[in-house]
Parts: structure tokens; C-alpha cells; sequence
């Protein structure tokens, strides 16, 4: 039986999708609920799966685009029988090239080594290679003869020797021509959408981190015995930020039409980089959640997005975007706005700084912190007051606790 496997509908609005990686290879046999492909769309990365076990025909290459419905391949189930029979482990992988004779002397093996150890090889090319476990020999012994085109692009990429260029650097001055996958792409119109049309501005600050981590070094073992995760920095700040929010409810509002919605809830959205570009997952309603349940959820969510596992509802909506250049060294940036939303706090990186503490000049381990907003609905008092009311909530972590003896047993859910 040939079932065609097609490409399954993505989302709302989406019409169009491209193949990002195909897991296996043409011909190749597969298992029932076996991923054999990742199709990318603008906001999210699917697997394709295999309904059933066969024998699976590639009708879209990778990178290339297709729309809903398209037939990505076609699964033959009648020769799964057949492979499975001819081994009791894993089938062989059938032959789609003839085979090229070997060099019977031994002593043109080493030469042909160092000869494919000069064999130049794109990243793209060794990404792929990885991914399929396949050696320079594989590639080699894969091409079926060489064609007048593939004399003419070596003579091509020599050329410029003739001009003055040394070989060595002329052997280096290659260019490779990557497609924009979709995500990439509407991130690009999103970015140069937000630049055009919002009114955006920056407002910055400065966090003394000493009690912050000085809570996390004296909780961390037990927090860690409680609840299997260790207790991060990421979750200090989105839990800052939902308490002010709830002291200046504007900076979470956004433009719909000629009105201003402001909600009366906080889905705070967390800037996750991946391979394949930056995810946005949002963590729902953490105006009732705890430190232990915001570290839980944010986890689960990066580990999905790094995996390419998020779904389209988990990046779906948000009221406020946090964002840490902090982990690549960043010092200092002006965040730009993740639409429809007015605003988004970005962290940086800690530096330990001479400050004046109490008349004394101390060293402590500050973070410089910014707030870029959109100044046609949030004004600059609000916006300065909003990114103080976070620096006063990281360097006094017990206000983010309830009211009692020890808030954060209660704040760290111990």
C-alpha cells in the first residue's frame, strides 16, 4: 500500500511552509510514529511522522517550499514486510549509486587518504553529512562521473589567480548561498515592521544582584532537592516584572485599532535562542505562580524550543517580553519590541563595579538593565518608574513574597 504522507496544516493565516531536514534518507525504511522530517513554518518547527512502517520516497527536498496539502513523500508499507525480513536488526540502506572499483594496490591508500583529507567540505554540507553519518569517501564514491559543469566551477574558482591573487587566497574566497528559512523571514519583517511603525525608545538602569544571589547560593541545595531544577536568574526577573506590572498595568497594554487594551493578567514571554533563530515562548498567568513553578515551566519551554518542539500555541500571545543578551556577554543593547506588545526588559551581563554603598565606596556584582517601550502608549514616567519598581524588587527579593515570617520558603515554594 502507498500512503502519501502530506504536509499537515500549521496554524491559522499559514499557507506555505518549507522543509528544514529531512531525519532520514530516500529509500530509507522507517518505523510506525518515526519522525522523518522537521517542516518549518514562520513561527514554529513541525515534525512530520510516519503513520506506518515502510520504505520512504522524498517528493520535496530539503529547503525547498510547499504548501498545505502538498505530498512531502509517499510511504510504501508493502515493502516493509520485505525489509524487515532481510535483517533482524536494522535494514540495509539501499543502493542508489553503482559502485566504483577500487584500487586493488595497497600502496595508493595512504595517498588517497591525504588526497580526500584536502577535499574542501561547506558548513551546510558537513551538517548534512553528520546527520546522515556519511564520510568524505561516502560523497566520493557516490558521484557517478564528472560532467563538463563541475569542471567548468573549478576553473571558475580559480580564476582569480590570474588577477594577482595568491592560490592560497584565492582557494579561500568561496561564498555559500543559504535560503532564509520562514521563521527567519517573518522575523526580518517583524523586526523592520516594529522599527517603522512604533514609537520606540529605550530607558536604562542599574541592579545591585548581591541579594539575589546571595538567596540563590543559600537556597540552591534545597531548592534543587525539592524540586529537581536549579533555581536560575531568568525567573527573579519575570517574577519582578509581574509584580510591576501590577503597580503600572500600562506598560503591559498594546494598540488594537484606534484603543489601548490593557490586560488584567501577565503572560510573560521569554526570548529563547536557538539554532534555527529566536523563539518567543510565553509562560501563562504568573501573577499566581511561585518562583519553583515560573523555573519549572521556563525550563520545560527551552528545552522544547531548543528541540524545535514548541508548538504554535506556546508561542502564541503575551503581554510583556523578557530578553538576556546577559548569556553572550552583552553589556549593554536596546531590546527591540516583540509585537503587539509596548515594551520588553532586557538583561545583561554582571560585571563586578566599584558603587557607593552607604557613604563607602564597595565592589558588587552589578547589571545594567533596559526598557525599550512604545512611547505612543507608554509615557516616560511610567516606563522609568516600571524599571525601577524591578530594580527595587531584585535588590529587595522579599518583596515579591507574600507577607509572612520567611516569604521565601513560600516565594521558592520550599
Amino acid at each position: 500500500m502507498i500512503i502519501e504522507i502530506k504536509i499537515p496544516a500549521a496554524g491559522e493565516s499559514i499557507t506555505e511552509v518549507a522543509i528544514g531536514n529531512w531525519l532520514i534518507e530516500d529509500g530509507a525504511f522507517v518505523e510506525k510514529d518515526q519522525e522523518i522530517a522537521e517542516v518549518e513554518t514562520d513561527k514554529a518547527t513541525l515534525p512530520l511522522i510516519a503513520p506506518e512502517a515502510g520504505i520512504v520516497h522524498i517528493r520535496i527536498p530539503a529547503g525547498e517550499k510547499a504548501r498545505i496539502g502538498d505530498v512531502a513523500c509517499t510511504l510504501d508499507t508493502n515493502q516493509a514486510v520485505t525489509a524487515l525480513a532481510g535483517s533482524a536488526k536494522t535494514p540495509e540502506k539501499p543502493q542508489l549509486t553503482r559502485e566504483v572499483p577500487e584500487k586493488p594496490q595497497k600502496k595508493d591508500v595512504p595517498q588517497k587518504r591525504q588526497e580526500r583529507d584536502q577535499v574542501r567540505t561547506t558548513p551546510l554540507a558537513r551538517n548534512m553529512m553528520n546527520a546522515h553519518n556519511l564520510k568524505v569517501e561516502d560523497i566520493i564514491n557516490g558521484l557517478l562521473k564528472i560532467s563538463r559543469n563541475d569542471v567548468e566551477l573549478v576553473v571558475k574558482s580559480q580564476a582569480p589567480v590570474q588577477t594577482g591573487i595568491p592560490p592560497e587566497v584565492a582557494r579561500g574566497r568561496q561564498t555559500e548561498r543559504i535560503p532564509m528559512s520562514p521563521l527567519r523571514r517573518k522575523i526580518s519583517k517583524r523586526l523592520v515592521a516594529v522599527k517603522n511603525e512604533t514609537a520606540m525608545l529605550t530607558t536604562f538602569n542599574e541592579v545591585d544582584m548581591t541579594s539575589v544571589m546571595e538567596l540563590r547560593k543559600k537556597y540552591q541545595a534545597r531548592f534543587q532537592e525539592k524540586h529537581g531544577i536549579k533555581l536560575g536568574l531568568m525567573s527573579f526577573f519575570i517574577k519582578a516584572s509581574t509584580e510591576a506590572l501590577k503597580v503600572y498595568p500600562g506598560v503591559g497594554s498594546f494598540i488594537d485599532g484606534d484603543d489601548i487594551i490593557v490586560p488584567r493578567f501577565t503572560d510573560i514571554a521569554v526570548a529563547v535562542q536557538t539554532e534555527k533563530g529566536l523563539m518567543v515562548p510565553v509562560i501563562r498567568d504568573t501573577q499566581v505562580l511561585n518562583l519553583a513553578e515560573i523555573e519549572s515551566i521556563l525550563t520545560g519551554l527551552a528545552d522544547k524550543a531548543r528541540k524545535s518542539k514548541l508548538s504554535i500555541e506556546e508561542m502564541t500571545g503575551g503581554t510583556f517580553t523578557i530578553t538576556n543578551g546577559g548569556v553572550f556577554g552583552s553589556m549593554l543593547s536596546t531590546p527591540i519590541l516583540n509585537p503587539p506588545q509596548s515594551a520588553i526588559l532586557g538583561m545583561h551581563n554582571i560585571v563586578e563595579r566599584p558603587v557607593v554603598v552607604n557613604g563607602k565606596i564597595e565592589v558588587r556584582p552589578i547589571m545594567y538593565v533596559a526598557l525599550s517601550y512604545d512611547h505612543r502608549v507608554i509615557d516616560g514616567r511610567d516606563s522609568v518608574g516600571f524599571l525601577i519598581k524591578i530594580k527595587e524588587l531584585i535588590e529587595s527579593p522579599a518583596g515579591m513574597g507574600p507577607d509572612a515570617s520567611d516569604p521565601f520558603t513560600v516565594l521558592l515554594g520550599l
